[in-house]
């Protein structure tokens, strides 16, 4: 890395784009193919930004072929050290409501077939992921969503599955019994990739929908594309508001465990 153009990460749509500041956009080459799109660099409140749209500028990649791994590395290639990952998401409790942002600190893969590693050998590296997301950004963006007043959970576990389609009703109600509260289709390996380059991960889930499961039980409309859709579009707003009042309040330093996943993690 020859310089530092980024230190904190976005993955975003492309409205977005319209945040920052002085933006260029960067194509970055990667060991693992291009990633989702050009990264987009700019600032917001002083601070250097990296956006890039982990579906494509035209949502063309479903999240069971985004290429992960080219995105995370593209980040820190520029050299970004924090990633704040929003996204779309589906509640699997009644408490948590469309509208609602949670900030995750827990995920459950229900994934199949994703690169979900860099390191394929001839080492063997075993990365923790028993706190998978960065402990010191999670309750700044729970602060700021506060500080904004929009509904926030300040901790929840987001069942990751492959995709592309959506849960059936037992499925959903099984991940319901055990107590999660989010469903989505990204988080994974997202979030462990990023423990793998030692770079922070922070979630803000927007939550679209109530899913099937949940849907079914509160006599609501089960969960559909469109549905999705126009939820997210409504809380873009509200979303870009929280990274505003969350991206100046990051330390330059970090005090996390993030940076030092590595250390320990090679047999």
């Amino acid at each position: 890395m020859a310089e530092q153009l980024a230190e904190i990460g976005v993955f975003g749509g492309s409205g977005f784009y319209s945040l920052l500041e002085h933006r260029e956009e960067r194509r970055v080459e990667t060991p693992y193919g291009e990633p989702s799109d050009a990264l987009h660099l700019g600032e917001i409140g002083g601070r250097r930004v990296a956006f890039l749209p982990r579906h494509g500028a035209r949502h063309q990649y479903p999240a069971h072929v985004v290429n992960y791994r080219a995105n995370l590395w593209a980040m820190k290639e520029v050299g970004v050290t924090r990633i704040l990952g929003p996204c779309a998401a589906g509640s699997l409790q009644r408490h948590v409501r469309p509208g609602d942002f949670v900030v995750c600190d827990q995920f459950v893969d229900r994934t199949s077939g994703r690169a979900d590693t860099f390191y394929m050998g001839p080492h063997a590296v075993h990365i923790s992921t028993a706190e998978p997301y960065c402990p010191e950004v999670g309750p700044l963006a729970v602060e700021a969503a506060r500080g904004l007043g929009i509904p926030v959970h300040e901790r929840g576990t987001v069942v990751v599955i492959q995709g592309p389609r959506f849960s059936t009703r037992a499925e959903s109600r099984w991940f319901a019994s055990q107590g999660w509260e989010v469903i989505n289709m990204t988080q994974y390996p997202e979030c462990a990739l990023a423990r793998e380059l030692e770079l922070c991960y922070t979630n803000v889930s927007l939550i679209t929908d109530y899913d099937a499961g949940v849907a079914a039980e509160s006599g609501v409309q089960a969960v559909s594309a469109d549905a999705v859709v126009r939820v997210f579009n409504e809380n873009n707003a509200r979303l870009r508001d929280l990274l505003h009042a969350l991206i100046p309040r990051i330390p330059s330093e970090r005090s996390c465990p993030c940076g030092h996943a590595l250390q320990g993690a090679t047999l």
